[in-house]
């Protein structure tokens, strides 16, 4: 219950950390009794360890701590957090993942050398916290999610209609951009629609970067950012930049692309209670095929959400 609680704790922290990850933390003494909570909340200020000693006090000594993910072992804009740990006196501690950061990874190593009985939960609920960030610090690429929106029969069109989706499946459209990095289309659909892929209608502090793949050239008055290089060397500078998640938007021969390059990580599948009898399909063929993960499914209005990996964070 204790890293389930540290889970809670840590989406205290979600939209203020960035580019860091989100983390909490639970200090539990031994009588079982929770003495400390703490989460990440901005970068450059404490880690989740560090606040939750800190509320724990001196109660800390020959506690347990629960964290969503291993102490960081590293000088960054704060001290190691494995210092505070052993400063407090900590007897036991229960991390929920390790941290992927070649840089900052191994902090579970430290403590048990130390003398601190530790335990590795791998926790895909404490992976998932940091899927993109998890991503982008141990692969050099932002986190990509290929959203598409389909009919019972697969297609990506229906006839005489403007929308595949139904009205709340757009709204969550709106709310996945605004908590992406950046977002993207192929030029195919740039032609086609020429959308703006901006987040409307939802609360939004930053909007995305909207790009679009391909040789183009983009419409006259066009507000999309073109990437026109090979795409695992277009995302490898979109991580240099800072951009950890990418909602791929489509159309079906951008996301073959991308799962040619074995470049996608998660699937956003909406289901619309419709058979369209034409049109393309989700995906534009694939040369070999792709096993997803962890599917789940859920109402989204008149429409069905799957949800699933390619690789899990």
């Amino acid at each position: 219950m204790s890293l389930e609680r540290a889970l809670e704790l840590a989406e205290r922290g979600r939209g203020t950390t960035h580019p860091n990850p989100i983390v909490g933390a639970v200090v539990v003494d031994e009588r079982g009794v929770v003495v400390g909570e703490g989460w990440h909340e901005r970068k450059g200020e404490p880690h989740a360890e560090v606040n939750a000693l800190a509320a724990a006090g001196g109660k800390a000594h020959g506690a347990t701590l629960y964290v969503t993910m291993e102490p960081c072992s590293h000088h960054g804009s704060t001290p190691p957090c494995t210092e505070a740990v052993l400063g407090a006196g900590i007897a036991r501690v229960v991390a929920g993942s390790l941290d992927p950061n070649p840089d900052a990874g191994g902090g579970l190593e430290v403590l048990r050398d130390a003398g601190v009985e530790v335990q590795l939960e791998d926790s895909f609920e404490a992976r998932r916290l940091n899927e993109a960030w998890r991503t982008w610090v141990a692969k050099r690429r932002p986190f990509v999610t290929y959203k598409v929106a389909v009919t019972l029969d697969g297609r990506v069109t229906v006839p005489g209609e403007r929308w595949v989706s139904g009205e709340e499946s757009r709204q969550l459209v709106h709310e996945l951009r605004a908590v992406s990095d950046a977002v993207a289309i192929g030029m195919g659909t740039v032609r086609a629609d020429d959308p703006r892929l901006d987040a409307r209608g939802v609360h939004a502090p930053r909007q995305p970067r909207r790009l679009a793949f391909g040789q183009g050239p983009l419409p006259p008055g066009s507000e999309l950012e073109l990437r026109s290089g090979p795409l695992r060397e277009e995302l490898n500078a979109l991580a240099a930049e800072g951009v950890q998640s990418l909602l791929l938007e489509g159309g079906p021969t951008l996301a073959a692309a991308f799962f040619a390059e074995d470049l996608v990580d998660k699937l956003l599948v909406f289901v619309a209670p419709k058979l369209s009898g034409a049109g393309p399909a989700a995906i534009a063929g694939l040369d070999t095929p792709a096993t997803l993960r962890r599917l789940t499914a859920r109402q989204v209005g008149e429409d069905v959400l799957l949800s699933a990996y390619v690789h899990e964070p």
